[in-house]
């Protein structure tokens, strides 16, 4: 028996589907690791991207993040920027 692919709403969405994302810097550059609930965020537009940031920065910031930088696929959007004031 075949069964149908799952339907979007029951499976993770593919990159191609949420190409956007942070990558978590430490103040020389360097990727840092985050908590699982902070980790591997990936959004469906730049504006999502941002205002996720937006919303957690501090507690990035309070896992060591210094800076974050923006992709679209593999794409640098911009960045490092810095969660400092």
């Amino acid at each position: 028996m075949n069964l149908p692919e799952q339907p979007p709403t029951f499976r993770p969405p593919t990159p191609a589907e949420r190409p956007w994302w942070w990558r978590l810097e430490n103040k020389a550059g360097v990727e840092v690791k985050v908590s699982a609930d902070l980790a591997g965020e990936r959004f469906a537009s730049q504006a999502d991207a941002e205002s996720w940031v937006g919303e957690i920065w501090s507690d990035l910031a309070a896992e060591g993040v210094d800076a974050v930088t923006l992709f679209e696929h593999d794409r640098q959007v911009y960045g490092p920027m810095s969660l400092h004031p």
